[in-house]
């Protein structure tokens, strides 16, 4: 018996990543890291700043992702995001240029809670790449 599922992750710009045979996929989730495997029960979830790990039998892939939405149906994930990169192409200058970004966005006055939340999520993540 089959243990595999299919994934899809979606930028405006492209389909971004597309594989059948994963085993494991562990999503940054607002309810806290969420792992999904074969027959997880249906959901529906926002993604926050962190790591989205998804692992098949050949190879692991590891992606940094900023916001999103997730849905898990019928065997099929599907990530929907504005924001994604794939941690083999971060280098540590990008990773920088992305840190200074979010500090500059988190001093801004004016920001709720929320948003200062997902800023410090950023950079804390960020960070930990380094």
């Amino acid at each position: 018996m089959s243990e595999e599922f299919k994934i899809e992750i979606v930028n405006p710009e492209k389909s971004f990543f597309s594989k059948d045979d994963v085993i494991e996929t562990v999503i940054p989730a607002f309810e806290g890291e969420m792992g999904i495997l074969k027959d997880h029960i249906s959901i529906i979830s926002f993604l926050k700043p962190g790591i989205i790990t998804i692992r098949s039998k050949s190879s692991e892939e590891k992606f940094y992702v900023e916001d999103g939405i997730v849905e898990f149906k019928n065997n099929n994930l599907s990530v929907l995001t504005s924001s994604i990169y794939n941690l083999k192409e971060l280098d540590k200058v990008m990773v920088q240029d992305l840190i200074k970004l979010a500090e500059e966005d988190a001093s801004k006055s004016g920001i709720s809670d929320q948003s200062k939340y997902l800023f410090d999520q950023k950079i804390e993540v960020l960070r930990n790449l380094n």
